[in-house]
Formats: structure tokens, sequence, C-alpha cells
């Protein structure tokens, strides 16, 4: 499905993404190692043990790309000129290997571009859940959106 162009959003749209994916060993590997993050955390089994969790917890920056990725179809695919920024960026729980996330999308605000005639900014909420319905990550985003062509 191809993304919404700026007059097609309105505040209090949700979105709920038919995408789910389960979280494997191989995503948290390769974003730690990708991103030169080596937390035990994310990647020392027998550490974790000794943990509060008791297994390595998934790299938040792999939730976040998850969350805003699966949304990225149903919303802003073809249409987004620019994401302009990510804030309030939280991971209220963790996220384990085998998990498995589905994303909630909200259009919380719209505004026409100040400098820009072609475009407008959309603010969407984000939020990943897992399997048991939990909230795991949420932020919002601003993206720089096309209008409609004439």
């Amino acid at each position: 499905m191809a993304g919404l162009y700026f007059e097609q959003f309105e505040v209090g749209q949700v979105f709920e993404h038919a995408v789910h994916r389960t979280v494997t060993e191989t995503d948290n590997l390769l974003i730690s190692t990708l991103t030169m993050n080596p937390a035990a955390l994310h990647l020392d089994r027998e550490y974790c043990k000794g943990t509060e969790f008791g297994e390595p917890l998934v790299n938040s920056v792999f939730t976040l790309g998850l969350m805003v990725g699966i949304s990225v179809y149903d919303t802003t695919y073809g249409t987004t000129i620019a994401n302009l920024g990510w804030e309030k960026v939280s991971f209220p729980r963790p996220v384990k290997v085998g998990d498995t996330l589905h994303i909630e999308t909200t259009v919380i605000a719209k505004r026409e571009s100040r400098s820009r005639t072609d475009s407008g900014i959309v603010t969407f909420r984000h939020r990943a859940l897992n399997q048991r319905n939990e909230e795991v990550a949420t932020c919002l985003r601003a993206a720089l959106m096309l209008k409609q062509p004439a």
C-alpha cells in the first residue's frame, strides 16, 4: 500500500498495521554489532543470567527502527520528503528474543509547511506492543509530507 499525502491524514486517525514481526537473535546480534554496541546486556547470555531479566534484551535501536519501519507502508511510503525527527522516545518494557511486536500509529498533529508550498508536517505517535499487548516502545515522529499533485 502506498503512503498517504498530507491532505489524506486527519488528526486522531489510527493505523493498526497488519505486519507483525517476531524478533530473532540474529536481529539483536546484527543491530548491536552494526552500531558498535558491545553491551553485555544484548550479547552475553551468561552475563544476562545474573541480571534481573535472566536473558539478553533486544537492543532498543532495533525496536525503534522496527516500530517506525512497520508503519511506513501504511503512512509515508513514497509520499514523505523527509523524516524531521523523533521525540519522547521511550521503552517502558524490555523486548526479548522471541517476542512478536505489532505497531499502532496515531496522527496527533498536522500543519502546513511555512517554507514550502508542496508539503505539510504530520506528527505521528507510534506504539509497539508485544504478544501480550504490553507497550514496549513509543515515540513521536514528525515527517515532512508531500501534498497531492495538482
